[in-house]
């Protein structure tokens, strides 16, 4: 029914008449059984001529309906799964930063992948069962009207059966809805061989903790508890087909013996029983695939609700100012809680003003709150407390989007796109060309029509890739979060002593996060941190801080 209701959200219209033309088709499919019998029966009173034309109409009949009905589901289903995937991604991107990061990585992705993946596989057979079962329910008509005696025996016979059936059913279903909990665990460890690949090379005795104690446990889980259930589920297929041998042994060996029945209407129920060994069959083997997207389902709802509870006001933004005086951060406090949520770093209260075109250096240790620091300055945190305004202009829900346009960045951990998105202009790869020579990589990457031939670089590489997004964008206020940390020495001189200044001599505001003491005296302005407070923001002094 959750699948039923998933589709009916889409297009309530299209579902009833893909469900009414499937159960057209069922019906027809189970008249034919009743003209098999009739034409098989030497006692039948209607012309062979009348049955047979009777026959070819409901061949017909069955073949279009059921031609309509699954074209429609299928295309039906493809767009609801379509439109699935494009609601999760925006409610994903129109959520607070740091609720994803609460959220984490791999429930999202096994949300994006296995979840929507096993709907759609459950989905794709949605008209194959609504056939199916109208021709079971076809075959049930078919079978009151030779006897309603034999239709209420039928019917205690299904009663018990579908009884036993939904036990063995939910214990397979609450197995198969653990083993997907423990399937978020098994994409964190996937993720922790993927990015910790060198850390476990290097140390044998993490590496076989790693595999023994943490991967092989969670995947023993995962496969017990799938075992558990499909095991379960096999059960009900065979216990299915126990009963239907049953049905058909009571119809040829006990119901003569309790009830006058005549060959032929014997051998019309024995023929409808057999008939209904395939769809019955189809009905049960397809079941655990319907009850793993029901769970799939609930883990797509919790995810959305869990989303849309910190979602972020998204509207077009207006023009930038591209020339403006002061941004200042009055009591700005932000919490972060670690993943274990037993604990949690304040940042703040910030009393902090950027200047236009000002080089301002963030320093201090790690863990002292910097890059916490910069996810607020450019708007991706929210404050607890305090108020940020650009030029007195209070920054809140209503123009945070516009306020984030101000600024381009390339943080620690960036994510480097292959084409140049957003920055359509018909000189960009002429743009592109001269930051490449510039950047020292007009000998790796080529550009065209605004894709980069390759990102397969090293990191320091891949950062000034990043760094010509930056560029590209031309955004008024610039932030570098340890972005010199993966650059040789030559660029890394070049990097602070050349590209720094030309950005601020363009009239751009930039902040960079560094460890580089070497570089301090370029500075307009320190600011250091030490534990989540500013612990000084003066001028740069080049004899007090070393410079000779």
């Amino acid at each position: 029914m959750n699948l039923i209701y998933f589709l009916l959200r889409s297009s309530w219209g299209m579902v009833v008449i893909a469900i009414v033309t499937g159960f057209l088709s069922g019906g027809s499919s189970a008249g034919l059984i009743a003209l098999i019998s009739s034409a098989a029966n030497p006692g039948t009173t209607s012309p062979l001529t009348t049955i047979a034309w009777g026959f070819v109409g409901l061949v017909i009949v069955a073949l279009i309906t059921s031609i309509i009905s699954q074209v429609m589901l299928v295309r039906l289903s493809q767009n609801a799964i379509l439109q699935l995937r494009m609601h999760l991604s925006r409610q994903i991107l129109a959520s607070e930063l740091s609720h994803l990061e609460q959220l984490g990585n791999p429930r999202i992705l096994a949300t994006l992948t296995e979840d929507v993946q096993a709907v759609a596989n459950a989905v794709y057979i949605i008209p194959f069962l609504c056939i199916d079962l109208s021709m079971v329910l076809g075959c049930l008509v078919y079978i009151t009207w030779l006897s309603w005696l034999v239709f209420l025996l039928v019917l205690t016979l299904m009663v018990v059966a579908l009884g036993s059936c939904q036990w063995l059913l939910q214990g397979g279903g609450r197995s198969l809805a653990l083993a997907r909990e423990d399937q978020d665990v098994l994409f964190q460890h996937f993720r922790t061989i993927t990015e910790g690949v060198k850390e476990l090379k290097l140390n044998y005795q993490r590496r076989q903790v790693f595999l023994e104690k943490q991967l092989e446990s969670t995947a023993i889980n995962y496969r017990q508890h799938n075992v558990k259930g499909l095991t379960l589920f096999a059960f009900t297929t065979s216990w299915g087909r126990f009963i239907f041998f049953f049905a058909v042994g009571f119809l040829l060996f006990a119901l003569p013996h309790l009830i006058t029945v005549s060959r032929q209407t014997l051998s019309s129920y024995v023929l409808t029983f057999t008939y209904l060994m395939l769809p019955m069959d189809n009905l049960v083997n397809n079941l655990p695939q319907i009850i793993k997207a029901n769970v799939a389902l609930q883990k797509i709802e919790s995810l959305g609700l869990y989303l849309a509870s910190r979602v972020e006001t998204s509207t077009v933004p207006p023009a930038i100012k591209s020339s403006w005086q002061r941004l200042e951060f009055k009591g700005v406090t932000h919490t972060y809680y670690t993943e274990q949520q037993d604990s949690s770093f304040i940042l703040g209260p910030i009393d902090l003003t950027l200047y236009a075109k000002e080089l301002l250096f963030i320093v201090g240790g790690n863990g002292s709150g910097k890059s916490t620091l910069a996810k607020l300055i450019t708007g991706l945190y929210i404050p607890d407390n305090g108020e940020i305004l650009l030029d007195g202009e209070t920054i809140n829900e209503n123009n945070r989007e516009w306020y984030r346009q101000h600024f381009s960045v390339v943080f620690s951990d960036f994510y480097l796109f292959e084409e140049l998105l957003g920055l359509e202009n018909s000189d960009l790869d002429t743009q592109v060309q001269k930051y490449l020579k510039q950047l020292q990589l007009d000998h790796k990457v080529k550009v065209e029509n605004g894709r980069l031939s390759t990102t397969a670089l090293s990191q320091g590489q891949r950062k000034r890739l990043a760094l010509l997004t930056a560029y590209l964008e031309d955004r008024p206020i610039y932030l570098f979060d340890e972005w010199a940390a993966d650059q040789d020495p030559i660029f890394k001189e070049v990097f602070y002593t050349q590209l720094l200044p030309e950005l601020r001599d363009r009239g751009k505001t930039v902040v960079v996060i560094s460890h580089d003491d070497h570089y301090f005296y370029l500075a307009d302005r320190i600011v250091k941190l030490n534990y989540g407070r500013i612990e000084y923001s003066k001028q740069y002094q080049g004899i007090e801080d070393g410079r000779g």
